[in-house]
C-alpha cells in the first residue's frame, strides 16, 4: 500500500464514525442545492407578483428563463473544474468553501431591495453566485463519501447521497408551492439557517481522507469547456424564445451562432486536453464502459426527468387545477400537494434499491428502473388531460420509483469505475451530464410543446374568442400570438385572456355572462387543452423513448468484468501520468 493509502488506512481506523459524519453532512449539501435548483420553479408566479414584474410581458420573458434556467446552466459549466479542483487541492477544502458562498448568498436572496427588472436581476445576479458554491458541493460530495467509505458499502452510501440530489428536485417543488403560498421570500429563506448550519458543520467536522495529487491547473481546458458548454446551454435557453414571426428562435443568427461556437470551443477543449500535461479531465475515462455508458444513462434520464417536471407544473397549473375549481393564485401551491406522490415514491425506491445494488450489482436496479420510468411515462401519454387524479398519482408515483431505482445504482456504476485519483473530476463530469440534463429538457420539452400547440392554438383560440362575442380583427391579432406566451402563461398558472383583453377595451363592450366566461377559470383551459394534449404525446413519448435508450446503456455499461479491467488500465495510465508531473 502506498504512504498515502496507509494515511487514509491509519484515519479511518482511529475515526471509525467518520464516514457517517461525511455522509450526513454531504447528503444535507447535496438536498440543499437540489431543492435551491427546483424551489424556483414553482415558484415564478409569487417571486413575479412580489417584485412587481409582469410575466406575460414579452420583454420579462428573458428574466423568466434566467430565472429558470441560471443556476442549472452555471452549475453545469463549473462542476467539472471543481471536482478536479478538490482532486489537486482537497476535496474538502473546495467543499467548504462552496457551502460559505452557498449560505452568503441565501441571505442576500432573501433580501432583494429591488422591484421590477432591478428586483429581477438582483436574484438572477445573487441565484448564479450561489450556483458557483452549489458547483464546489456536487462536485466534490460524491467524491468524499467514496473516499470515506469502502468499495461493498459504497453503493448505500452514494445510493443516500444520491436519493437527497434527485429527491431535493422533487422536493423543492413542494416546498417551494408551500412557501410561495405564504410570502415568495420564503422560498429564499428557508435555505438561510440550513446553509448557515451546515457551512459550519462542514468547516468543523469534514477531514480531507482522499489521496490528493498536485497538478497545475489546467486553464486553458477550463476556458474552452465552460465557454463551449456556456453557449450550447445558453443557445437552447433562447431557442425557445420568439424570433420574428417565427414562434421559437432557433432560426436566429444569434442563437444558431452560440450553438456553433459551443461546439467549437468543446472541439477545442477535447483537441487541448489530449495533449495537455496536466489536463481538466482524463478523457480516457471514457474508455471505461460503465463510466461512459453510465454517464450516457445519466444525461438521458436527467433529460426525461427535467422534462417531467415542467410539463407535471403546467398541466396541473394550467389546465387541470382550474378545470377542477381551483383559482389561478393558488395553483402553485395545489399543484406541489399533488405532486406529493412523485417524490413518495423516489423516497420509497432510493435508498432500498442503494442499499441492494450493493450485493446484487448495480446494473439490473438501474436497467430496470429506467425501463419502470418508461412505463410510467407511456402512462402519462395515454392519460386524457382531464384525467382522474387517482391515475395521475399511481403513474406519478411509479415514475418515482422507476427514478429511485435508477439513481443510486447508476452513481455507483459510475464512481465505482473510476481510479481514487480522478473522483473529483469523474464526480464533476458526472453532475455536468446531471446538469446540462436539465438545462436541455427546457430547450427540449418547450420546443416539443410549442410545436405541438402552434399548429392548433391559433385556430382554437380565434374560433373560441369570436365566439363569446370577441371582434374578429381582435381575435386575429390575440391569435396570432407566439405560443410560447400561452405555454409560459399556463406554465406561471395566470389566465392570459382577462390581462390580454382588458388593455383593448374590448371587455367593456361585452355582456357580464361573456366577460365572466372569457375571464374564467374554464374557458382557457378548455382552448389550450386538446393542443396542449398533442403536445403532451410528443413530450413523454420522447421522454419514454429516452428512458428505454438508459436502460440499454445501463445494461451494456454494466459489465463487471470490463468494468474492473478498464479501471485498472485507466488507473494504471492516469497513474503514470500524474507520477510524472509531480
Amino acid at each position: 500500500m502506498s504512504e498515502d493509502g496507509e494515511e487514509v488506512s491509519r484515519f479511518h481506523s482511529s475515526h471509525p464514525h467518520y464516514r457517517w459524519i461525511a455522509l450526513t453532512n454531504t447528503t444535507m449539501g447535496m438536498l440543499l442545492v437540489t431543492v435551491n435548483s427546483s424551489i424556483v420553479l414553482i415558484s415564478l408566479p409569487a417571486i413575479f407578483r412580489g417584485i412587481k414584474l409582469d410575466p406575460l410581458n414579452p420583454a420579462n420573458v428573458g428574466y423568466l428563463l434566467w430565472l429558470l434556467t441560471g443556476f442549472l446552466l452555471v452549475s453545469a459549466v463549473l462542476v467539472v473544474t471543481f471536482g478536479r479542483l478538490g482532486d489537486m487541492k482537497g476535496r474538502v477544502r473546495i467543499y467548504n468553501v462552496g457551502f460559505v458562498i452557498f449560505a452568503v448568498t441565501a441571505v442576500l436572496l432573501s433580501l432583494d431591495p429591488w422591484t421590477g427588472k432591478a428586483g429581477a436581476i438582483w436574484l438572477i445576479g445573487w441565484r448564479v453566485v450561489q450556483a458557483v458554491g452549489g458547483a464546489m458541493i456536487t462536485a466534490n460530495s460524491t467524491a468524499i463519501i467514496t473516499d470515506a467509505f469502502a468499495a461493498d458499502r459504497r453503493g448505500m452510501a452514494l445510493g443516500i447521497n444520491q436519493v437527497a440530489a434527485i429527491a431535493g428536485s422533487f422536493l423543492g417543488l413542494i416546498i417551494g408551492g408551500v412557501l410561495a403560498d405564504w410570502h415568495w421570500r420564503a422560498v429564499f429563506w428557508v435555505s438561510v439557517p440550513v446553509a448557515i448550519a451546515g457551512a459550519i458543520w462542514s468547516v468543523v467536522s469534514l477531514h480531507e481522507t482522499g489521496v490528493r495529487h498536485p497538478a497545475r491547473l489546467d486553464v486553458p481546458g477550463n476556458l474552452t469547456f465552460a465557454l463551449g458548454l456556456g453557449l450550447i446551454l445558453t443557445g437552447v435557453t433562447y431557442g425557445i424564445q420568439p424570433y420574428g414571426s417565427s414562434p421559437m428562435g432557433w432560426a436566429s443568427p444569434w442563437v444558431i451562432g452560440e450553438l456553433v461556437a459551443g461546439v467549437v470551443f468543446l472541439i477545442w477543449f477535447l483537441r487541448l486536453e489530449a495533449k495537455a500535461a496536466h489536463p481538466m479531465f482524463h478523457l480516457e475515462l471514457f474508455k471505461i464502459r460503465a463510466f461512459a455508458y453510465g454517464n450516457l444513462a445519466g444525461l438521458l434520464a436527467s433529460i426525461a426527468r427535467g422534462g417531467l417536471q415542467f410539463m407535471l407544473i403546467i398541466w396541473l397549473q394550467g389546465i387541470w387545477l382550474p378545470l377542477h375549481g381551483y383559482s389561478y393564485e393558488r395553483t402553485p401551491f395545489w399543484s406541489s400537494i399533488f405532486l406529493i406522490p412523485l417524490s413518495i415514491g423516489f423516497l420509497l425506491a432510493g435508498p432500498l434499491s442503494g442499499f441492494l445494488s450493493d450485493r446484487l450489482g448495480s446494473r439490473r436496479f438501474a436497467t430496470g428502473g429506467a425501463l419502470v420510468s418508461a412505463t410510467a411515462f407511456i402512462g402519462l401519454l395515454l392519460l386524457p388531460v382531464n384525467f382522474p387524479y387517482w391515475a395521475f398519482a399511481l403513474l406519478t408515483l411509479l415514475n418515482g420509483i422507476g427514478s429511485g431505482m435508477f439513481g443510486a445504482p447508476n452513481v455507483t456504476m459510475v464512481m465505482n469505475s473510476v481510479p481514487a485519483a480522478q473522483r473529483g473530476a469523474a464526480s464533476g463530469m458526472r453532475l455536468t451530464f446531471f446538469n446540462s440534463g436539465m438545462s436541455l429538457s427546457i430547450g427540449v420539452f418547450f420546443s416539443l410543446m410549442v410545436v405541438g400547440l402552434a399548429s392548433s392554438v391559433p385556430t382554437a383560440l380565434q374560433s373560441g374568442l369570436t365566439g363569446q362575442g370577441v371582434p374578429a380583427t381582435l381575435a386575429s391579432h390575440v391569435a396570432a400570438l407566439p405560443p410560447v406566451g400561452i405555454l409560459f402563461a399556463a406554465f406561471l398558472g395566470i389566465n392570459p385572456i382577462g390581462a390580454l383583453l382588458a388593455p383593448t377595451g374590448v371587455l367593456q363592450t361585452l355582456g357580464a355572462h361573456q366577460v365572466a366566461t372569457l375571464t374564467g377559470k374554464v374557458f382557457f383551459p378548455g382552448l389550450i387543452s386538446q393542443p396542449f394534449s398533442s403536445g403532451l404525446q410528443l413530450v413523454f413519448g420522447a421522454a419514454a423513448f429516452m428512458m428505454v435508450l438508459a436502460a440499454i446503456s445501463s445494461w451494456i455499461g454494466g459489465s463487471e468484468v470490463e468494468t474492473k479491467t478498464s479501471t485498472a488500465e485507466v488507473g494504471e495510465r492516469t497513474g503514470e501520468e500524474l507520477e510524472s508531473t509531480k
